[in-house]
Formats: structure tokens, C-alpha cells, sequence
């Protein structure tokens, strides 16, 4: 009986670890299926994605065809504005698939496009397209516009893999195929290239290998009257210099260029931001400050982040040397909190005339105000704190000793806070008198402010304001495209249409006789 017992058991053990065997053997099969069935599922999503791509960018292309069809440069400019968003969206397969799918086989420029990407990993990736047969002909060729446009493509990709040696040569590669070119059509096209030409010599740090060649392209473009590659080229050479610090260069070419008025809200921007900056350096800062804050206002709402604060901070400085405080809700805003907190330090030091303060912010933030290239004006705001000084102590003290002011101020003597007062009396900062004999300043009574100019200047400037505003949204205002071309009314229905105006005129008289009998 104990034997029969045991072998029971031990029968019964074997069974079980069987069924468990073979359970755990089924579950790792389950597993596997279901990681086979999930990286199907993910390689199935990711040609949906590059599908999606794929026909995003036939979409464009449409567009670009459209738009040289009927001659209307605002579809290709749509299909420009859309590179942004598919920057993000295509990859070297999408790229590979439109490029085989737009250019002839065998062609120069489809084998030169594709050497710039990169050969998917498997044969049939690329099964999933199926290019018309209308462009694959070997007698077909591709319109200019839409080569160029694939370049641009290609080009964006390269600089965002940062693959900056091929960037070079696709955009060198482009430069001369544009110049070959000589259609109205290419125009925004050109723009944009340049631009992205630009900026891969920018991260090469060989921006002034280029300089010739763009102001070559600048003539030309000024002799075809392409005013977006006029607007375009002009901001780039004023950019190529002051890179390189060539503010007298810079300066000259604004004065002896005309920037064409009917350039995008972008464009104006950037100008406008780089003209703030030479004037600035020129020491003319109220038309600085007033260039600064038109590209402040031209910028895009809810992007340019950088751009902004970039030009936040030289009008915060350039409204500083002019003897003004900026508002205190520039510095609140989320967008620029951050990034101007050396400068809201740096305008407390100026509003308090601190040197103390002043010289400690200087040396805190030195190195970050020569890298955001505003140390060459933060360091002449040094006479305004002083001035700032001043001005609080004339109007804390009737009169005051010339040796307290040094002492106050951190000035090396007595003689010195003389010369200083003296000159901010010139310059009308305060209102005082000086006594050299005895030593000390003697501070005149407040004027009222409305007995002064002050208010009529103020009233001035925002009156200059509203005028400009409202002449740049009249030349901004866009008409209905050949609407000259619509029937005009014929000599009889004018006829008609002032006679039934006459009548309506007099039987309005008619009623006014009535009421007034």
C-alpha cells in the first residue's frame, strides 16, 4: 500500500510539471506571436506616416504647378510657408520615393539628388509608392520650379542632420541651377534659397566666402525688379556683416540700397531689427529705438521666440541711453522673463543711478552681454547712471555739497562731480545752479511739466505712430487679382443709375418742403 501511495505521487508530480511545461512553452509562443504582430503593427504605422508625407508633399508640388500655371506667386509662397511643417514630418525614404517619383529615370539630377540620401536599409521599403507613369518617362522633363523645390527639400534635411558638408555641396548645387534661371515664376523660390545658403555657410563660419556672390545676386535681382530676392538679399548682407562687427560696411550698403516696401511682415522684421542695431552703434538712438520696436511689433505673435527676446534686449538698452525706464511689463511677460533678467538687474542699476550696482551687474554678466553683442552699448549707459544720480539727488536736496555728491555717486573728487554736474545741467537733465566757489549745486524749484514740451512731443509721437500705422495697412491691403478685368457698366445704366439718384434727391427735398411749411 505505501508503495502504490508513493507511485501515485510521483506520477502525479511528473503530470503537473508537464502541464506546466507545456503551459509556460504556450505562453512563450503567445509572446512572440503577439512582439511579431506588434513591430508589424509599428512597421504598418510607419509607412501609413511616410505615406501621409509622401502625398503632403505631392499636395505642394500641386501647389507649385498651380501657382506657375496661372502665374499667381501667392500658391508657391503657400507651399514655401509649408516647408516648415514638413521639415518634420519627411525622412530620407519619403525624399528617396518623391525624388524616383518627379524626375525621369536616368536623368543627371536624379542621381545627383540621391546621392545626398541615404539608401533604405531594405529593398522592398519603398514598395508602397507607386510613382505615375506620366513622370517616369525618359522624354519627360521637370519644371524648374519644382526642381528647385525638391532641392530645397533635400537641402533643410541636410542641415537639420547637421550633415553640413553635403548642405554645402546640395546648396552650392542649387545656386547654379538658379542662376541659369530667369523666371518670375522662381522668384520666392530663389528667396528662399538664398536664405538656407546662408545659413549653412553660417554654421560653417564661412559666411564671408559669400558676401561677393550675394551682392552680385542683389544687382541682379534689382535689374529684374525681383523685389522678395531684393528684401532677402539685402537682409542677409546686413546680417553677414554684423557678424563679422563691419558696422561702417553695413551701414553703407542701407544707405545706397533701396529695401522694397512690399516685402512680407518677416522680412520688415529683420531689417528693421538690423537697422535698429546700426543706428544704435552710430549713436543715433531715437531712430534705433524706433526701428527696434517696428520689428518688435512685426514679428510673428506666437513664434520667433528668439528673434524677440534678441530684440528686447537692444531696445531695452537703446531706451536706457536714451534716458528712458522700460515698462515695467516687458520684463513679466513669460515669453521673456528669463532671458531678461541681466537686463531688468541692469535697469534697476540705471533707475536708482547705483554704480555700485551697475559695475557688480557688469561683472556678473559680462561675458553674456558680449555673447548677445550689447556690451559695447550696456557700457556707455555708465554716464547715464550717473546722470540718474544726479538727477535723484537734485530732487532729494535743495542744496548739497559738491564733495557729498562724489561720495554718494563713487566719484574720485570733488572737481569731478563738478564737471559731471555742470554737464547735466547743459543737458537739461536738472534743473539747478552751480556755485563754484562755495562748492555746492542748488536745485531750482519743479516745473510743471505742462508748462514745458514735453507733453506736446508726446502727443507728437503717438500721432507720427498712428499715421505710419495706418499707411502701412493701406499698402498692406491686398485687392481681388484681375479684378480690372471685370465688365464695367455700360453709358446707359450709368445713365439710369444717376437719373433714379436725381429723382430720390428731389423727393427728398420734397419731403423736407413738407416739414417745414
Amino acid at each position: 500500500e505505501l508503495w502504490s501511495e508513493t507511485g501515485y505521487e510521483v506520477t502525479l508530480t511528473m503530470a503537473q510539471k508537464d502541464v506546466e511545461m507545456k503551459d509556460t512553452a504556450a505562453d512563450e509562443d503567445h509572446q512572440k506571436e503577439g512582439d511579431k504582430q506588434k513591430e508589424t503593427d509599428e512597421q504598418q504605422a510607419k509607412k501609413d506616416k511616410d505615406l501621409l508625407a509622401f502625398e503632403e508633399i505631392r499636395e505642394q508640388m500641386k501647389l507649385v504647378e498651380k501657382g506657375v500655371a496661372q502665374k499667381e506667386p501667392r500658391f508657391i509662397n503657400r507651399a514655401i510657408r509649408n516647408l516648415h511643417s514638413l521639415r518634420r514630418k519627411t525622412n530620407d525614404t519619403v525624399l528617396r520615393a518623391v525624388v524616383m517619383a518627379y524626375y525621369p529615370p536616368g536623368s543627371v539630377e536624379r542621381d545627383m539628388l540621391l546621392e545626398y540620401l541615404e539608401e533604405p536599409m531594405e529593398t522592398d521599403e519603398t514598395s508602397w509608392f507607386r510613382p505615375r507613369s506620366t513622370r517616369n518617362t525618359s522624354g519627360s522633363t521637370i519644371l524648374p520650379e519644382l526642381d528647385v523645390f525638391l532641392n530645397l527639400l533635400i537641402l533643410v534635411k541636410l542641415v537639420d542632420n547637421k550633415n553640413l558638408t553635403r548642405a554645402k555641396e546640395c546648396c552650392d548645387a542649387l545656386m547654379e541651377k538658379l542662376v541659369s534661371h530667369n523666371r518670375r515664376s522662381m522668384d520666392p523660390l530663389c528667396a528662399r534659397s538664398y536664405f538656407y545658403h546662408s545659413r549653412v555657410y553660417e554654421l560653417l563660419n564661412q559666411l564671408s566666402s559669400i558676401r561677393n556672390f550675394f551682392h552680385t545676386r542683389l544687382r541682379t535681382a534689382t535689374l529684374r525688379h525681383d523685389e522678395e530676392s531684393q528684401a532677402m538679399l539685402i537682409n542677409l548682407l546686413l546680417r553677414n556683416y554684423l557678424h563679422y562687427n563691419l558696422y561702417d560696411q553695413a551701414g553703407k550698403l542701407e544707405s545706397k540700397s533701396t529695401f522694397p516696401e512690399s516685402a512680407n511682415n518677416s522680412e520688415m522684421a529683420k531689417h528693421m531689427y538690423y537697422i535698429g542695431r546700426i543706428r544704435a552703434i552710430k549713436l543715433d538712438y531715437s531712430d534705433a529705438f524706433r526701428s527696434l520696436t517696428q520689428a518688435i511689433r512685426k514679428a510673428p505673435q506666437h513664434s520667433a521666440v528668439g528673434f524677440k527676446q534678441t530684440a528686447h534686449k537692444f531696445a531695452i538698452v537703446v531706451q536706457l541711453l536714451l534716458g528712458e525706464i522700460p515698462d515695467r511689463a516687458t520684463f513679466r511677460d513669460p515669453l521673456l522673463r528669463r532671458a531678461l533678467v541681466p537686463y531688468y538687474q541692469l535697469t534697476q542699476a540705471v533707475r536708482t543711478g547705483d554704480l555700485t550696482l551697475f559695475s557688480q551687474v557688469l561683472e556678473q554678466y559680462g561675458t553674456r552681454f558680449q555673447q548677445e553683442k550689447t556690451y559695447t552699448l550696456i557700457v556707455r549707459l555708465h554716464h547715464n547712471v550717473i546722470k540718474a544720480g544726479i538727477r535723484r539727488i537734485s530732487l532729494s536736496y535743495s542744496r548739497v555739497a559738491l564733495g557729498d555728491i562724489a561720495a554718494k555717486l563713487h566719484l574720485d573728487s570733488a572737481e569731478d562731480a563738478e564737471f559731471i554736474v555742470a554737464k547735466a545741467i547743459r543737458d537739461g537733465v536738472i534743473e539747478a545752479s552751480l556755485e563754484h566757489e562755495k562748492s555746492f549745486m542748488q536745485s531750482r524749484e519743479n516745473v510743471d511739466i505742462y508748462c514745458t514740451k514735453e507733453p506736446h512731443d508726446a502727443f507728437h509721437q503717438r500721432i507720427m505712430f498712428c499715421l505710419d500705422l495706418y499707411g502701412q495697412s493701406v499698402k498692406a491691403m491686398r485687392y481681388p487679382p484681375k479684378a480690372y478685368k471685370k465688365d464695367l457698366e455700360t453709358a446707359e445704366k450709368r445713365r439710369e443709375r444717376e437719373q433714379q439718384d436725381l429723382e430720390l434727391a428731389q423727393e427728398m427735398a420734397d419731403d423736407d418742403d413738407e416739414d417745414f411749411p
